[in-house]
Parts: C-alpha cells; sequence; structure tokens
C-alpha cells in the first residue's frame, strides 16, 4: 500500500486578533492532523482544528525558546514524513520576519509538499489599530519594514541606516524595543530630525493594545519610565502625528475591559460577540452545560398527545401513538421558556415523525426575543410575547386572556422557578410541565478563572441567568468570592438573575433594564462611561 504523502501549510496567523486571520487560512487549519504554533498566534484559532488534531507549541519569547528554529524545520518535516496535514501557524505572515522561507526550503529539501498562506502582516495592521497609517499622500509615499532584532554588537550592519534616515518616509522596525535606543540612536546620527515623531504600540490588535509616543529624542526614555515591555513594534515617521485624530480603537467603550462570559459555551458567542465588538477581552467560563433529560418520557409523552389528536381528526384510531385515553389528547398552548426549550422540544418533534405542521391549530407563547427569534426562524407565528422577559409577566398576560380550562405545555429545564405553572393552574388551566432539557455544572475552566481573579485581570463578571450565578459560586466555593470580586463588577440579565446573586453574597452592580443580552450590554456600556469609568454603577 502506497504511504500517505504529508503536506505542510505555512499560514500568517495574522497580527493578534483571531478575526484578521484569512479565510484559506482558517480552512487550512480545518484540515489539519497537527498544529504547530508560535508564541505570537492567537491560540483561539486552535479552537478551529479537528477535535483530534495534534498541538505542539513551538514559540519563542525574549530569549525563551521553547524549541531552536533548526529543531522546528526537522519537525515540521518529520510530522509531514509520517503522512500528517501539517498547519504551521506563525504570528502575522510567515515571509515577514517569520522565518517561513527557512522552513520552507528544508521542506523542499526533504521533497515535502508545501504551501504559502500569506497573512496580514503586524506590521501595518498594528499601526492602523493605533490610528496610524504607515502611508498618507502629502506626508509619506514609502515605508520600510525593518527587523529590530538586529545585534548591536555586530561589526557590520545589515541595515544601512544612512539610506533609512534619509530616503524613506515610514520606519516600521518589528520587535525593537529592546534596541530602541541603538535605533532611535542610529536614525538621528544618520541625520533624522531628533524631534521625528515615533509610536510604540505592543500586543496590536488586540483588547491589551498599548501605545506609547513621543520623538527620536525622547522615546527611549518615555519606554523606560513606562516599563514598556516586548512584544512591540516601533514605527517612526510623520505618519505617527495622525494618530491623535484617526485613533478609534482604543477609543471604543469597552477597550481593554477583561469581561468573564457564564453562559453556557453552546450560548456565549453572541454575547463574546458583542462584548468584543466594543473593545473588551471576553473569556468564557461556561458555568453551566446543557445536557438531555435522564429520560425523554414527559416529553414524549407530551408531544404523542399533539401527534394523537392530529392521528384522530384524519385518521383511525388504531393509528394512535400510544393512546393515553385518560389524558388530553392535545394542547391550546405551548409556553417556551427559553431557546434550549425551543431546540429540545423540536428535536424530539422530529425524533418521533413529526414536523412543525402538527403544531397547527395550538397558540405559541415565548419568553424573551431569542426565544422568540428561534421560533421565527421556523416560520412559527407566535400569539404571545410579554413585554417584560420574565415569568411574571406572562402571568399577567394570561390572566388577560382568561385560560380556564385550557390545556397548557411548559417544556423547560429540569429545575425552574414554579411560578408560572401554579399560577396558570390557579386561573384554572390544565398544566403540563415536561423535562426538556436540564443543566448541569460545567468547572473545566476553574483553574484559569480561579487564577484570573485572584492576581485582579478581570474587570467585569456577567450573569445571564439565575443557573449561571449558582454556579459559578458553587464551582468556586474554595475562593473567598468577597475579597476577589471586591473591585470587579458584577453585571446581571435582570432582576431574578440579579436577586439570586444578591441572595448568595454577591454585589451587583448592574442590573440590565431589558432583560436580553443586548439590554445587557447596553447596560454594562452605560456604566463604563463617565463619570463611572470603573464601570461601577453610582451608590
Amino acid at each position: 500500500m502506497k504511504k500517505k504523502t504529508g503536506k505542510v501549510y505555512l499560514i500568517g496567523a495574522g497580527p493578534g486578533n483571531p478575526k484578521l486571520i484569512t479565510l484559506k487560512g482558517m480552512e487550512c487549519i480545518k484540515e489539519a492532523d497537527v498544529v504547530v504554533y508560535d508564541y505570537l498566534a492567537n491560540p483561539r484559532l486552535l479552537a478551529f482544528a479537528k477535535p483530534d488534531a495534534g498541538m505542539i507549541y513551538v514559540g519563542k519569547s525574549g530569549r525563551a525558546h521553547t524549541m531552536e528554529q533548526e529543531d522546528i524545520n526537522r519537525l515540521l518535516v518529520n510530522k509531514a514524513k509520517e503522512g500528517n496535514v501539517v498547519a504551521r501557524l506563525k504570528g502575522g505572515d510567515p515571509l515577514v520576519f517569520g522565518r517561513g522561507g527557512e522552513e520552507a526550503l528544508a521542506l523542499a529539501e526533504n521533497d515535502i509538499l508545501f504551501e504559502f498562506v500569506p497573512g496580514i502582516s503586524s506590521a501595518y495592521a498594528v499601526p492602523a489599530y493605533a490610528g496610524i497609517p504607515v502611508t498618507h499622500r502629502g506626508i509619506s509615499s514609502s515605508v520600510a519594514f525593518i527587523t529590530g532584532h538586529e545585534d548591536p554588537t555586530k561589526p557590520d550592519s545589515d541595515i544601512d541606516w544612512e539610506k533609512l534616515a534619509g530616503g524613506v518616509g515610514t520606519l516600521v522596525f518589528l520587535m525593537g524595543v529592546k534596541n530602541l535606543p541603538l535605533i532611535a540612536g542610529k536614525l538621528m546620527e544618520h541625520g533624522r530630525p531628533s524631534d521625528t515623531p515615533v509610536a510604540l504600540i505592543r500586543w496590536g490588535t488586540t483588547p491589551n493594545q498599548e501605545t506609547i509616543t513621543g520623538t527620536l529624542k525622547n522615546i527611549t526614555e518615555k519606554v523606560k519610565v513606562a516599563n514598556f515591555k516586548p512584544p512591540a513594534i516601533t514605527i517612526v515617521g510623520d505618519v505617527v502625528s495622525l494618530r491623535e485624530k484617526l485613533k478609534w480603537f482604543e477609543n471604543k467603550p469597552l477597550f481593554g475591559k477583561k469581561v468573564i462570559v457564564t453562559r453556557s459555551r453552546n450560548q456565549s458567542s453572541e454575547l463574546v460577540e458583542a462584548l468584543e465588538n466594543l473593545g473588551a477581552e471576553a473569556t468564557e467560563f461556561p458555568t453551566i452545560k446543557i445536557i438531555s433529560p435522564q429520560s425523554y418520557d414527559e416529553l414524549d409523552n407530551a408531544i404523542k398527545k399533539i401527534l394523537n389528536s392530529r392521528l384522530l381528526s384524519g385518521r383511525r384510531p388504531s393509528e394512535v401513538v400510544d393512546p393515553t385515553p385518560d389524558s388530553p389528547l392535545s394542547y391550546d398552548w405551548i409556553i417556551f421558556t427559553s431557546v434550549n426549550g425551543v431546540s429540545s422540544f423540536l428535536d424530539r418533534l422530529y425524533y418521533l415523525g413529526s414536523d412543525v405542521r402538527d403544531l397547527k391549530g395550538i397558540k405559541l407563547a415565548a419568553i424573551g426575543p431569542a426565544t422568540a427569534g428561534k421560533l421565527k426562524e421556523l416560520g412559527l407565528k407566535i400569539d404571545y410575547i410579554p413585554s417584560n422577559y420574565k415569568a411574571e409577566s406572562v402571568i399577567e398576560g394570561f390572566k388577560d386572556k382568561g385560560v380556564k380550562g385550557a390545556k397548557i405545555l411548559i417544556p423547560r429545564a429540569k429545575v425552574a422557578r414554579e411560578i408560572l405553572p401554579d399560577k396558570l393552574r390557579e386561573f384554572g388551566a390544565q398544566v403540563d410541565v415536561v423535562t426538556a432539557y436540564q443543566t448541569i455544572i460545567d468547572g473545566s475552566y476553574a483553574d484559569k478563572i480561579r487564577e484570573m481573579l485572584e492576581k485582579e485581570e478581570i474587570d467585569i463578571v456577567t450573569f445571564t441567568s439565575s443557573s449561571t450565578v449558582k454556579n459559578f459560586v458553587e464551582i468556586l466555593k474554595d475562593v473567598d468570592l468577597k475579597k476577589v470580586l471586591k473591585n470587579v463588577t458584577v453585571a446581571g440579565i435582570g432582576p431574578i438573575t440579579s436577586k439570586t446573586a444578591e441572595e448568595l453574597g454577591l454585589k451587583v452592580d448592574i442590573s440590565a433594564k431589558e432583560y436580553t443580552i443586548k439590554g445587557l450590554v447596553e447596560a454594562i456600556v452605560s456604566s463604563c462611561q463617565p463619570p463611572a469609568a470603573s464601570c461601577r454603577v453610582e451608590e
């Protein structure tokens, strides 16, 4: 049998922001059997890989090298010879001071197939995120990218300082923090004016981005006083002066805020994306996991009642699915209290060989716009959405509708508040509450979050349900939450969630007035505007 031939993709992972990788780069990561990644490649990109893909870190930070370049070359060759598709993830572009050429030569010498997958280079993307165009009409029509790593003790420099100083409008030095005194000195020595604007940007394109500006004459001292550390790039030229007018990323309302999202992983993306679009760094800490109920009997029996009514209306009684003469055959209303309830109910409906057509004639109620949106996606008409997205509002609405004698189905989580079914029964309705799904504690990220809280690396913690609060407290029960949350803003999606948090001893700083993800984000943004710049609500 012919041995499978491997292949290596030399991929530019972009400047840091995971959304700045190319579509081609993402496709290659998804295809890979092995991912070999660097220090500057955002680890969130690894989530695109196959679950069984091998992960090998070969990062270099300063003088700390996980693996020498020759060993990395050998690793790529060996993995490819084993028949693997290898994704070699390199920060920025692999051929802009990324040593991608060296790795490609090693592959070529061993007859290994390879492809270059260009990436967005930090050389121009990072300045753009700091509001600095590397070229600008009337200011600079040329740009040079220069390594900032050259050994200053070398007898003969590979850099033509005289030509750079006088012949190029914008100079971009990559990774030049340690050599900054040499860079500034050489440029001034060869005729660049000492008052030429300079900017250093570290962790560009990410919420951790920091920018410091000055001139060739004073930038070294400014960097020293600010204790400004690598990784960073240096931009020299008059284009730096445009920053004050063009600065945009750092002006985002939540820029630099570090936020914990406690929602379940399969539902957190909406909140994470909304926060990151506003400049925050969102860390997922899913405190709950949505799983199937221990038994589908309750849900299946409720669905069978619906199917039976359809069958009896046009078919012989012998075709009825598990007839139960002592029970109502269908419902007047189905109340969905969450997106999970909708998904779980419909999954079982399809599993039992039916579809949404069998819901004809049954009125549907939805608590919250997300739940309503899920139903609308399926083309289902919603007969009632309460003005406020909590059970109490639903109760008031049904009280006005007169539900005495009505048969109502509520597919929901195994553990939930009983106020809604209890009140409906008081109104004279026949209510079936069935378990459509259950939530369990997910403590898989506990160690990471515990460390971040203890190091005071978190600004805001968000809660989107009472379950997320309860599980958060349970998972971190060995942590002094009052102490670690003392300077942390706690934000709840609404009064029920906030009340649960307070009952468990947490101080709630923000409670959304609109009980939705959008409302929660808007409440956080509002609290982060001056004078409450710390994101704490004024007391």
